[in-house]
This record gives structure tokens, sequence and C-alpha cells, in this order.
């Protein structure tokens, strides 16, 4: 496979590859659109099972970046990069040096961040070869995990939801599944007991489901929570979980989560929205971490940053009533939505 004959492949401004023999790094960077801004999106440190599989992966996760920034509002273009690899065997100083370095090799065309297998204190290391990274702490102001901003995103996605499809809105005796109890399914987790709502979690990851159980939530198994009867799915995993085979056993009237992909292919939306189930789609509901991330970089506060992740409530109700108008998955309708933007854009600043 050749990028430019890769089924994700969309026109994207860059694709770069590294290798470095020394340090062990095998890298991709993907940038899709600069049209408001510089490509900014995580780095994603994942045992991908072919380079097939690497390339997919950045491909979709860069172009998800430009829908979600436009439509979140921000300055910013879609990119993503991907490191090749066991984050719990093979992440080592030097290869997090050599990472940086290939990011500041691109001049500022991407600025990473933190995503599935780094963490800030990664960052922090790249960050000494590289000014183009995001999401760092360093005492002086807020920073550093933007896990919190993206759960507090889902959940006003999710009483959104509720508010459009019950028109209630109260969580108080929803029933919430969710798939991922990572540090984004935490933070969502205790937002949603706080709210009243009965959370139901699952995870490969027992240290992770033990601290998700702490906070109020009941445990299920892995094999169990996507055909769970419940009012809400929540995927905050790995990407594709809805596909041929899961979107007919979904028995939740609304999917709202904060995995990136959730649909293995376009298809699923429509399935979904002939099944009668709600889908609030990905690329906007978990922008919470990306503008969270935009305002540490443009020196913003964590005030300003969470009054800007309220407003993913207002996006997603805009989405649904022109869905529900016009007969389009909402997948569609924001993909529109966000194109509007990105494809005859004004720059509004650089970030």
């Amino acid at each position: 496979m050749t990028v430019f004959n890769s089924p994700s492949f969309d026109s994207h401004e860059l694709v770069a590859f590294k290798e470095d023999a020394r340090s062990g790094l095998r890298a991709i960077i993907a940038v899709h659109n600069t049209a408001l801004g510089p490509a900014l999106g995580g780095c994603r440190f994942y045992p991908y099972g072919s380079d097939e599989q690497a390339l997919e992966d950045v491909l979709r996760l860069s172009r998800g970046m430009s829908y979600k920034s436009a439509l979140a509002g921000l300055p910013l273009g879609g990119g993503k990069a991907v490191i090749i690899g066991d984050p719990a065997s093979q992440k080592s100083r030097q290869l997090l040096l050599a990472m940086g370095e290939f990011i500041e090799g691109l001049n500022g065309q991407y600025i990473t961040a933190e995503d599935s297998g780094t963490g800030v204190a990664d960052m922090k290391v790249i960050g000494e070869r590289t000014t183009y990274v995001s999401g760092v702490m360093d005492g002086s102001r807020f920073g550093g995990d933007p896990s919190p901003y993206t759960a507090q995103g889902v959940f006003c996605g999710i009483k959104a939801a509720c508010a459009f499809r019950h028109k209630a809105n109260s969580l108080k005796g929803v029933r919430v599944a969710i798939q991922g109890a990572g540090s984004v399914g935490r933070h969502l987790t205790a937002l949603l007991v706080a709210a009243g709502a009965e959370v139901f979690i699952a995870d490969i990851n027992a240290a992770n489901l033990a601290l998700a159980q702490a906070l109020g939530a009941k445990t299920v198994a892995v094999a169990d929570v996507l055909s769970m009867d419940a009012d809400v799915l929540a995927p905050c995993a790995m990407g594709a979980v809805i596909d041929e085979q899961t979107v007919g056993v979904i028995k939740a009237g609304i999917v709202a989560g904060a995995a990136n992909n959730q649909l293995a292919q376009v298809i699923q939306g429509e399935q979904l929205r002939q099944r009668g189930i709600l889908y609030a789609p990905d690329f906007v509901i978990n922008a919470g971490g990306i503008i969270d991330v935009y305002y540490q970089r443009a020196e913003g506060s964590s005030e300003k940053s969470a009054a800007h992740v309220e407003t993913i409530a207002d996006t997603l109700q805009r989405i649904f009533r022109r869905a529900e108008h016009t007969g389009e998955t909402t997948a569609r309708v924001a993909e529109l939505l966000a194109e509007e933007r990105f494809l005859a854009p004004v720059k509004i600043a650089a970030a």
C-alpha cells in the first residue's frame, strides 16, 4: 500500500515517516488541512499489527482533527502522529527525544500533544527537542492532562443528546454504559455519578476498573458493554468499535462517547439512524481536549477553556436539529458544517 492509494488518504497536505535505528523510533506524522491554522493533534504510541495499519490510523485521525477543530471554532488545522511500538516495553527517553527532533524538523506544520500511550511526562521530554508541543504542565498556569476537559465535553454532549431525545434536562436515573475506564472514562464516570446517572463500565485493565468502581460505577464484562440495556452507550476506548457486527447489537438509544473514529465505516452512521439511535459525532463531542490544549498554548485560562467546552452542547443540538430536518445522518451533517468552515476559511490567528 502507498499513501496515495490508501482508503483514508483525503488530500492530506503532508505525510512524513521517520525511522531512527539508534532509538528504535518508527513514526508517522500526518497533516490533513491547515487552512484555519497549524495542525495540532496528539501523538499516539501503539503496537500496530502492520505499517499499513499505522498509516490508516494516522490518516483517519488527522482528518478527524481538521473536522474537530473546525466545529469547535478553533484556529487550528488537523494533524496526528503515531509511534509504532508497545509503550510498555519500547518507550524510552532516547526515543522520545528522537520524536521531538522529528517534529521540530517539520518547522511548525504540526504541533503535538499527548494521546493514547503517551502522557504529560512524555510531552516534557519531547519538548526538550521541539517548541511545537502542547499539554505540558509548567507550573506557571493551568495545563497538563487535557482528559478532564475531554470528559467535560462528553458529559455536556450526553446531556444535550438526552435533552434532544427525551426532552429531559436531568440525568438522574439515566443508565450509561461506558466502554473504557482510562483517564477520560473515569473523569466522565465521576461527572455522571454526581449528576445522578447509573454508570456501568468495562475495561480490560483491572486497575482502571477498580478506580472507576471507587467513583461509584458498576463493572460489566468487556464482551457485554456494547449490547447492554442502557440509555446511553459511551465508547471511550479505541476507535472503530461500531462495525457491521456490533451495530446491530446496540440497545442504547444514544451513542455518545470520547473515542475517536467510533464508526468503522460511514455506513454505520446510516445504520444507527435507521435503527433510531441518536449518534453524537465523535469529533464534535470529544473536542474538549483539543480546546483545552489550544488554550494552554494560547496562554488562556482554565475558565476560558471550560466555558468554550460548554459550547459543545450547543453545536450538537444544532447538528441534531438539522439531521432531523434533512434526514441525513448526524455524522454527515457534522462533516458538512465543518467543511463550510475549513474549505473556504478565513484564518483567525496563529496557534
